[in-house]
């Protein structure tokens, strides 16, 4: 199986991202918020973290073996967790993909119905589906725009991911717990610990 595909990006569609490795060029399907994050690549070596899958009807004898692509490992965990709902196959969550892992995991784990109807191909049955199966699992999901963000570094990624559970088991919601999160580790680049972290988080409360 093709976990990962290294070389040059040549070129870039709506669904999928062209890679030039060695003599071979490999076709990479991409969802929206993937192509965004490559669109300014074009040209430059990229790495895919990719998930390999059969495209096709077994009857008819027509399969197809596709790759999709995504830019971190969380990406493509978060993107396998949605498969794992009744109904959603890896086409469907390819095109419902539009919004950031993080704001799709937090509309799934407040339950906002309302909002995951607005991605593509989501209806109100199916958002229900995918709330019931995946609520509990979205926690994690939270910060992804931090773990790849270049303003926090490994250290501090874990740290936030840590106060992000604290809070949330504190009855804080999933969007108020990343926001404190965020603000604090973004004032304070010299915290190092989660009870620094907690510390710095309840100052600010207070002020």
């Amino acid at each position: 199986m093709i976990t990962r595909i290294t070389g040059l990006l040549s070129g870039l569609s709506e669904t999928a991202a062209g890679i030039q490795a060695g003599p071979f060029e490999y076709e990479v399907l991409i969802p929206e918020f993937v192509r965004r994050q490559l669109q300014s690549k074009i040209g430059q070596e990229v790495s895919l973290k990719t998930i390999e899958y059969i495209d096709g009807n077994p009857q008819q004898g027509k399969l197809t073996p596709r790759l999709v692509g995504f830019m971190h490992d969380a990406e493509r965990e978060f993107f396998q967790t949605f498969c794992q709902v009744d109904g959603v196959g890896v086409k469907t969550a390819l095109r419902a993909m539009v919004r950031p892992v993080r704001e799709v995991a937090t509309a799934i784990e407040e339950q906002d119905v309302k909002t995951l109807t607005t991605l593509p191909g989501v209806g109100t049955a199916l958002a229900e589906r995918i709330v019931a199966k995946l609520r509990r699992k979205m926690a994690k999901f939270a910060l992804m725009v931090d773990r790849t963000s270049p303003a926090f570094n490994t250290e501090q990624v874990s740290l936030a991911e840590d106060a992000y559970q604290a809070l949330v088991s504190l009855g804080h919601s999933a969007q108020e717990a990343r926001e404190k999160v965020e603000t604090a580790l973004t004032n304070n680049k010299k915290i190092k610990s989660i009870d620094e972290l907690l510390m710095e988080i309840y100052r600010r409360g207070r002020g």
